[in-house]
């Protein structure tokens, strides 16, 4: 296998979409209350005790600093009807929550995405790292919602630029 010494970005966008992940939607709320978020596929597990998550955030982006300056955030796992999700929370900012039900959830009031999503962590910020045009935000899960098996879609995936379901 051959190598390159240099990596482009669309060498490496296109390296990272051909491996699958599962699809969330990061949400959060300013101090006046109005709600953000952003469709997000990069994130993991970092440890069971205390549970913690990480994911990516652009420095670009508009819900970033609002994750900052709340220190808290919810995580909507997307079953496969959540796509219309995905897809709006990919897109401009000013439409994001006006073509997506929402909620506050009752711990937080975080926004959450009952609709489309078949879990929720509610989530509160413990360090935040610049990384390139991301910022890696750890956070510690203090809540969580999974929907019941028999009311559970499977989970919508991405990769090589096309939506997937988990197989039933």
């Amino acid at each position: 296998m051959a190598h390159d010494t240099a990596v482009t970005r669309d060498a490496f966008r296109a390296l990272m979409g051909a491996h699958p992940s599962g699809v969330t939607v990061v949400t959060t709320s300013d101090d006046r209350g109005a709600p953000h978020g952003f469709t997000c596929t990069a994130l993991c597990s970092v440890s069971l005790d205390p549970p913690q998550l990480l994911l990516c955030a652009s420095t670009s982006g508009s819900t970033l600093p609002v994750i900052a300056a709340r220190g808290a955030f919810a995580v909507n796992f997307l079953h496969g009807p959540g796509r219309r999700a995905a897809e709006a929370f990919a897109g401009p900012a000013a439409q994001r929550f006006t073509s997506v039900p929402w909620l506050p959830s009752p711990g937080t009031g975080l926004p959450v995405l009952p609709d489309d999503a078949h879990a929720v962590a509610e989530c509160r910020v413990t360090r935040l790292t610049a990384a390139g045009d991301h910022t890696v935000v750890i956070a510690e899960v203090l809540r969580t919602h999974l929907a019941a098996p028999a009311d559970s879609e499977p989970p919508l995936l991405y990769g090589m630029r096309r939506y997937a379901t988990w197989p039933s």
